[in-house]
């Protein structure tokens, strides 16, 4: 559990300076820029729509271990904003709210529980 945590600091820090980096040239317009690449259906927006299903399945698994309850609903569609930092803060909390427990943090304090 030691080093999974690490990696997700390791993420959350390497992807977190990027973005500051790419915003801060670029500024914060990143949608049409997005949707504009899968549009042109060349590799840049085949990455992008890889990408943005990875996405889905990251959210869709929050509102799944949420029940999807409002809260976790919410949860879920905060990965779309936030990326890999993100779901990586929300798997580092996870593990320390389950005490390393994976199969709780992967399924959720009730359905481990079952």
């Amino acid at each position: 559990m030691t080093l999974f945590r690490l990696l997700l600091v390791t993420i959350i820090t390497v992807v977190g300076v990027y973005t500051v980096f790419v915003v801060a040239d670029h500024g914060l317009d990143l949608l049409p820029i997005f949707f504009v690449d899968i549009a042109k259906m060349e590799w840049p927006g085949q990455f992008n729509m890889d990408f943005f299903a990875f996405l889905t399945l990251g959210a869709t698994w929050i509102m799944w271990r949420h029940h999807f309850s409002l809260a976790g609903i919410a949860l879920g569609f905060c990965v779309f904003a936030g990326g890999a930092p993100y779901l990586s803060i929300y798997l580092l909390v996870a593990s320390f709210q389950a005490n390393g427990d994976v199969k709780e943090m992967l399924l959720g304090k009730r359905r481990a529980a079952a």
